[in-house]
């Protein structure tokens, strides 16, 4: 077994330990049937769209705390629609890998993990009472272009745009006691798991940006940067704005002009951003639509 190889199958193997210790299962582990809390965000304010927008001052407290319920609901929906595409990706890896490697153990073990946060987020909707929000249908099939056309490289990146942002956000979530009890839960397992997967998708993407070939590099940094700006815009449904009484065209350039909202999402992809730098996905043409991305601050 040369070296790489080597150092995959190690890393399955802690990744595999640490999955038996850690593991949760959210119908069981969650009060599904407790009332929300009086007066509790569903989200934290400073992590929403419209925060500190003059829309944002004109807003009701009411409207405020109903923009947080709803912005939720939006997370954890567009949320599902990842994890779909990302246990999609994760087999196709496996596809052509030996089965019996802990690599390839791993990778179902995670995908099981997809499968309860799969579950937990479409649960969680329904427990707020919102509707269930999609993307797009244009990004909805742009999703179903690039997962089809994806590198493998490009897969691994793929992952780690729709896991790390959102982890970030959830680290600032599940310790905040202005959140609702059932949020911080969700947030406090979702962050625990993906941190292996997270690992996971981390290493991999390093070795196959030494090994692959040219051509796939440079498909990967096109590919991967338009995911970028596929699920930066995704993750806030504009008819979330409807839902809470707003000018959904004055919401939509309220949060897209925000210079709030535009620190949080870099804020949010800074080491994801620092890491791709590090490993060669954020050059040549694909700078331009990285920077479109509006996670990472390169100069135009």
């Amino acid at each position: 077994m040369d070296a790489t190889l080597t150092d995959r199958e190690k890393t399955a193997e802690r990744l595999l330990a640490a999955s038996a210790k850690h593991s949760f299962d959210p119908d069981t582990e969650l009060d599904w049937d407790a009332p929300f809390e009086e007066g509790r965000w569903f989200w934290p304010p400073e992590l929403l769209s419209l925060y500190d927008t003059p829309l944002w001052h004109r807003m009701t407290d009411e409207q405020r705390m109903e923009l947080s319920r709803h912005e939720a609901a939006s997370l954890c929906s567009i949320g599902v629609w990842f994890e779909t595409i990302l246990m999609q990706l994760l087999l196709r890896h496996t596809y052509d890998l030996d089965p019996t490697s802990g690599h390839v153990r791993y990778a179902l073990t995670e995908i099981a993990d997809e499968c309860r946060h799969s579950k937990m987020f479409a649960r969680a909707v329904t427990k707020l009472g919102t509707p269930a929000y999609r993307p797009s249908r244009f990004d909805q099939q742009l999703g179903r272009v690039l997962k089809t056309v994806s590198t493998t490289p490009g897969s691994f990146t793929g992952t780690l745009l729709a896991e790390e942002i959102l982890d970030w956000m959830q680290r600032l979530t599940f310790p905040d006691e202005r959140v609702q009890t059932l949020t911080r839960g969700i947030t406090r397992i979702h962050v625990v798991e993906e941190a292996r997967h997270i690992r996971y998708a981390r290493e991999e993407l390093r070795r196959q940006m030494v090994t692959a070939p040219r051509w796939e590099i440079e498909a990967t940094r096109l590919t991967s940067a338009q995911a970028a700006r596929v699920i930066a815009r995704s993750l806030i449904s504009p008819r979330v704005y409807a839902e809470v009484g707003l000018d959904v065209k004055e919401a939509v350039a309220a949060a897209r002009t925000s210079p709030h909202r535009q620190d949080v999402m870099r804020q949010s992809a800074k080491r994801l951003m620092d890491f791709f730098d590090e490993v060669g996905l954020i050059r040549g043409p694909s700078r331009r639509i990285w920077k479109a991305s509006g996670l990472t601050p390169l100069p135009a």
